[in-house]
């Protein structure tokens, strides 16, 4: 890819040299499709080091926490919970949402279960 150092602020509209480097396209698509794939790999699906949650699961507990469910309050049925979270805050499929919420449920899947599956 070409390296442009722009052009000179003022009045006169004189062009600094420019860098053209001749490089192959299938070098540079790989060296950058591995640093979008590694950015997305760390910031999507790994478990983030101090809580162990991903985003998805971030997401669905603060919907959660926006629609009032406390241990002390009646539970509502998932669809309203994946509904709001793919319709404020995910805006993607809803399997994954339903994924996450199965995920927090299980005791064998994290140390502590923080949605109570109770089957609706």
């Amino acid at each position: 890819m070409a390296k442009k150092t722009g052009k000179k602020s003022g009045s006169d509209n004189s062009v600094v040299a420019v860098d053209i480097q001749n490089r192959e396209l299938g070098e540079i698509l790989s060296e950058k499709y591995l640093s979008y794939a590694l950015s997305t790999i760390m910031s999507r699906s790994l478990p983030d080091v101090r809580d162990g949650l991903k985003p998805v699961h971030r997401r669905v507990l603060y919907a959660m926490y926006q629609l009032n469910l406390k241990p002390e309050t009646p539970p509502k049925k998932s669809a309203r919970i994946v509904g709001d979270v793919i319709g404020k805050y995910h805006p993607h499929g809803d399997s994954s949402i339903y994924d996450a919420m199965v995920r927090l449920a299980q005791d064998f899947a994290v140390r502590y279960p923080l949605v109570d599956g109770q089957g609706n």
